[in-house]
């Protein structure tokens, strides 16, 4: 298993060298608030959404002070709306009252605040503050890293501990990246295209569709 991720990490990394979040941000607040937002959500619509909230929110307590029905409103067309509004502002009170104002940058701090699980922390960690405490697991890290045969299990948290296991930690945050882009660019969901995939000779999901 550790020579396969070896394998997938340096193919990852000679493909896709330069990697980023593909949710646009500034700083930690609204890489909080665009993570929370981007559930069930394309990132895509995402970025439309935040350029007029960001101008019009600056600070957790701008965030903390919003008028619920307005806020459902302007993030209406992410999905799920009443409830990422209740937890993007309950989460900007906690920062405003616990944390000085300031997004935390610690799993256990990060992981106490509404609507923030490991995933969401792991990309705030890794993405903002530059810290490998953990990998993202995201829709895409969950199907690559099960069709390549990375880890056998379904639930993301087991799916994260699995890969932490296999793959250096210097990488953890970029490796989410990189196999998120893969996931979109080559091995989508509904139809993977294999014989461009140059992963194909050691992906389990390949060898067993020959």
């Amino acid at each position: 298993m550790i020579k396969k991720a070896e394998k997938v990490n340096e193919f990852l990394k000679k493909t896709f060298p330069h990697v980023h979040c593909a949710l646009d941000f500034s700083n930690p607040l609204e890489l909080l608030v665009a993570t929370i937002l981007s559930a069930q959500c394309t990132d895509e619509r995402v970025n439309k959404v935040t350029p007029v909230l960001f101008k019009k929110y600056k600070t957790a307590a701008d965030f903390a002070n919003a008028d619920s029905e307005e806020f459902m409103n302007e993030i209406h067309s992410t999905g799920f709306y009443r409830n990422k509004a209740k937890n993007i502002i309950n989460a900007a009170k906690k920062i405003s009252e616990d944390f000085n104002g300031i997004v935390p940058d610690t799993m256990e701090n990060l992981v106490s605040l509404p609507g923030v699980a490991r995933k969401t922390a792991n990309i705030i960690l890794g993405t903002a503050y530059g810290k490998n405490d953990g990998i993202a697991v995201d829709t895409h890290v969950k199907r690559l890293s099960g069709r390549i045969g990375l880890t056998k299990e379904t639930d993301p948290v087991k799916i994260e501990r699995d890969l932490m296991k296999i793959i250096p930690q210097s990488d953890w945050t970029d490796f989410s990246h990189r196999l998120i882009t893969h996931g979109r660019k080559i091995c989508n969901a509904r139809k993977p295209d294999c014989n461009n995939c140059g992963m194909n000779s050691i992906c389990l999901f390949f060898k067993s569709n020959l």
